[in-house]
Order: structure tokens, then C-alpha cells, then sequence
């Protein structure tokens, strides 16, 4: 696998709790893609995107360095981003 939705990574991620508010962030606008709003929830990403998402009060800038065929546990979701903000910014 090369490439996943953006809205079905963010879920695989556990950067959100479902499927559903993945999309509507992305459609909110929330989600950047190299710098760039990405307005729909199926663009596609590849390894080595960096995607910035604005959540509640902070913000996550991480890199893709894998994808998942099914959401798992803590540990397989760590293991498809590289966090690249240290720590989340307060708003």
C-alpha cells in the first residue's frame, strides 16, 4: 500500500475517535497537506507527507511513515506517524 485517505489515516492514526470526525475536520478545513488546506476527505497521502491538524487548542504537525490495513491498538498507530512538533502547541 503506497497511499491512504487522508480522513481513513487520521482515524488509523488515533488522531481523532472515529471516521466520521476525520472527515469533518478535514472538511472544516482544519487539515493541512505540505502546507496545503485539504478540503476533501478522500485526497490521498503517501509516505512522507507532513500533515498539520488543528484540534480543540492545539495543533499536530506529524510526517507519514506507514499506513495501517485496520485501526489497532496504541503501539501500530505510533508506528504510522513521526510526531514532528515535539510537543502540541497551545493556541
Amino acid at each position: 500500500m503506497d497511499r491512504q485517505r487522508i480522513d481513513k489515516w487520521l482515524w488509523h492514526a488515533r488522531v481523532v475517535r472515529t471516521r466520521t470526525d476525520a472527515a469533518s475536520l478535514v472538511e472544516a478545513g482544519h487539515v493541512r497537506l505540505n502546507g496545503q488546506r485539504c478540503k476533501t476527505p478522500g485526497h490521498a497521502l503517501r509516505i512522507g507527507d507532513v500533515v498539520t491538524v488543528a484540534l480543540d487548542r492545539r495543533v499536530r504537525v506529524v510526517e507519514v511513515v506507514g499506513f495501517c490495513e485496520r485501526r489497532g491498538g496504541a503501539p501500530e498507530a505510533a508506528a504510522t506517524f513521526s510526531d514532528l512538533s515535539g510537543r502540541a502547541l497551545k493556541i
